[in-house]
């Protein structure tokens, strides 16, 4: 006859106050509470509670079932009014200051027809696994995980969908096996097309941060952005000026090629609040080529500032 209380101890051991177990005849069966892990940390710990049970006298038979609260995550969507302006390296340096500022933190390459999070997060070729009908994101070097279109597509194939095929591929992005992460953090498509949409209405993000550039054109764009987002009814956490101000690595002169702060007097009159500035810089651009994001090093003290009024931000949500 199965020892109960050696049953118990053998997968509390292994698991503490996370299961439950029950014993009939030879056969043990444990419900094992997951909340909050990610899917491996949720798998690995699944074998060691099956393993420890099997490994009792007398049990012939291990069932375990494994159950877990839904985490509230809250997504933050990194939009901008048109492209060029840098959104997608801004999205992925905030992701990785945000985690390294303690909230868990997953990465949606929402941006359907222009993928770029693969190269940026270091993560090219590696294609995403599903179980259950749901995407499992993928690892990245930074403690962040992603998912992408690119990642399920063949490289450089054009990406010739509707409206409604893409908002499709966001859903299955976004309604993936995040696991413990706490934020998602939305690379938009630029612009104010039939996926923002469908993100707004569906997914209904925390907040939106809005990328621009200091020139009047990028400007103008951001401006339409925030107003979807207020229409929507989701707050806008703040904008972010890029390219603001080029140090020549030469001679040390800086220069405003697309002018200086063009997008904080915007956040004035829109009445948003101004994140902070990101500037036109060679080594940000050879360091997001090579993936390796500078929010990632050290040293960095120009996307941790920014991360960390967000994270007042969503704090005080």
């Amino acid at each position: 006859m199965v020892d109960v209380d050696r049953v118990k101890a053998a997968v509390a051991a292994v698991a503490g106050g996370r299961v439950s177990v029950r014993v009939d005849g030879a056969r043990a069966g444990v419900v094992l509470d997951a909340t909050g892990l990610a899917p491996e940390e949720r798998d690995a710990l699944e074998v060691r509670v099956r393993a420890a049970a099997a490994a009792v006298p007398g049990v012939a038979e291990v069932r375990v079932a494994v159950t877990a609260e839904r985490t509230q995550r809250k997504l933050v969507a990194v939009a901008s009014g048109k492209g060029g302006v840098g959104k997608s390296t801004i999205a992925a340096n905030l992701a990785i200051a945000l985690a390294r500022n303690g909230r868990r933190v997953g990465l949606v390459d929402a941006d359907i027809y222009g993928p770029s999070q693969p190269r940026l997060m270091r993560a090219e070729g590696v294609r995403p696994e599903a179980r259950d009908k749901q995407l499992l994101p993928v690892s990245t070097p930074y403690g962040v995980p992603m998912l992408s279109m690119g990642q399920l597509v063949e490289p450089g194939r054009a990406l010739a969908w509707r409206g409604p095929m893409a908002a499709g591929a966001l859903g299955q992005l976004v309604d993936a096996d995040w696991g413990a992460a706490d934020t998602l953090v939305l690379d938009l498509p630029p612009g104010t097309g039939d996926v923002q949409l469908t993100m707004v209405q569906k997914h209904k993000p925390a907040g939106a941060v809005i990328v621009s550039t200091p020139q009047d054109l990028a400007l103008i764009d951001a401006a339409r952005a925030i107003d979807l987002f207020n229409t929507a009814g989701v707050p806008v956490i703040g904008i972010v000026e890029n390219m603001a101000g080029y140090a020549c690595p030469h001679c040390g002169e800086v220069s405003d090629p697309f002018g200086r702060g063009g997008a904080e007097a915007e956040a004035a009159r829109l009445g948003v609040p101004f994140l902070g500035r990101v500037p036109l810089s060679i080594g940000i651009r050879e360091a997001s080529d090579a993936g390796e994001p500078p929010a990632a090093g050290a040293d960095d003290r120009v996307f941790a500032p920014i991360a960390e009024r967000i994270r007042a931000w969503l704090a005080s949500r």
